[in-house]
């Protein structure tokens, strides 16, 4: 770990890969471990149920990324107190309740590759105990005391439910654009990544050039994963996938790899995108001619080249800031996001 921390402090380009993230997790380790401590300790309840469910979904897995996110941005800048965790404790929980939430909307089964909250305990207790962690991150924003903070953070939570609701709108719209679906992508995921990052900032005493420059890193490197989300729906081993494939085209969500293949389609390849995708009509054979036709069109590397190029630009807000390991590897993350599926 050390020899790899070195050549982060060097350049970006020796180490990727998910040896990224871990390489970020151990450099604010201590961190991290607290920030779990206090996730477990906020999710407790006497109504068992709350607990139980949300450490269900915390159970199921995941890279706790936007936590990280804050936890690294804050100590990269020489932020020496304690702040930071439990604003990224409030991060994760309002991460966690979209998922809860989310998962009811689309009517998914898997998360991560575990049966989703509400395909165990059903979509009313998933919808309440995503209201109870929205509910504690509030708590955990006041607690903070910061009115800078509370800002960023409820101004983030309503962009995500805006994102959402606009996805919601756009379903099943094939006239949707591509400025259209880029604003879905920045509400429902990169709102958050970049209100991670900029709180961060703010417990550090950042400048506002620093702020700015680190939100919109979050920014870029949230619409580069959802991208890479989009295209795995569509492109990824299901074990490794964690949900199933195709899930997004059986929703009839748009996409940037639906966008391309409808675009660049001739007449009854269009008509093959209106009948399955607008009208809903899809039958099993359906999936597979969806993967003929982006692949015949080159929708999935066409969505990770859009995917490398907001990776490309993140990587570009963080590099007026000083050099260091965190920053650094921040950088290689990055690139780490666009690679889940090369």
């Amino acid at each position: 770990m050390g020899a790899a921390i070195r050549q982060l402090e060097a350049s970006v380009e020796p180490v990727g890969g998910e040896d990224v993230l871990a390489i970020l997790v151990g450099l604010v380790a201590d961190d991290m471990q607290a920030c779990n401590r206090t996730i477990v300790a906020r999710m407790d309840s006497p109504v068992a149920l709350i607990p139980q469910l949300a450490a269900h979904i915390v159970a199921a897995g995941g890279k706790r990324l936007r936590p990280l996110l804050t936890l690294a941005a804050a100590r990269m800048l020489g932020y020496a107190g304690t702040r930071h965790i439990q604003l990224a404790t409030c991060v994760e929980f309002i991460h966690t309740a979209t998922l809860l939430h989310d998962d009811v909307v689309d009517e998914s089964l898997l998360r991560r590759g575990l049966a989703s909250a509400n395909a165990v305990f059903g979509n009313k207790a998933s919808v309440l105990v995503g209201d109870f962690l929205f509910a504690r991150a509030f708590e955990l924003m006041v607690e903070d005391g910061s009115l800078r903070v509370l800002e960023i953070l409820s101004r983030a939570s309503a962009t995500i439910a805006e994102g959402e609701v606009l996805q919601l709108v756009t379903q099943n719209d094939l006239g949707t654009t591509e400025a259209q679906y880029l604003d879905v992508v920045k509400g429902k995921t990169a709102a958050l990544f970049a209100a991670a990052c900029r709180v961060g900032s703010v417990v550090a005493d950042g400048d506002a050039a620093t702020e700015a420059a680190l939100a919109n890193y979050g920014m870029n490197l949230g619409i580069a994963f959802q991208l890479v989300d989009d295209a795995l729906d569509y492109a990824a081993d299901q074990t490794k996938l964690g949900k199933t494939v195709g899930d997004d085209f059986r929703e009839g969500k748009i996409t940037l790899p639906v966008l391309h293949a409808f675009a660049q389609g001739n007449a009854a390849e269009q008509a093959f995108w209106r009948r399955t995708i607008e009208a809903s009509e899809q039958t099993d054979a359906d999936l597979a001619e969806a993967l003929r036709l982006m692949a015949r069109h080159g929708a999935i590397p066409v969505t990770l080249a859009r995917a490398q190029d907001f990776a490309n630009a993140a990587q570009a807000d963080l590099a007026g800031l000083a050099p260091s390991a965190i920053r650094n590897c921040l950088m290689a993350v990055a690139d780490y996001t666009v690679s889940r599926l090369r």
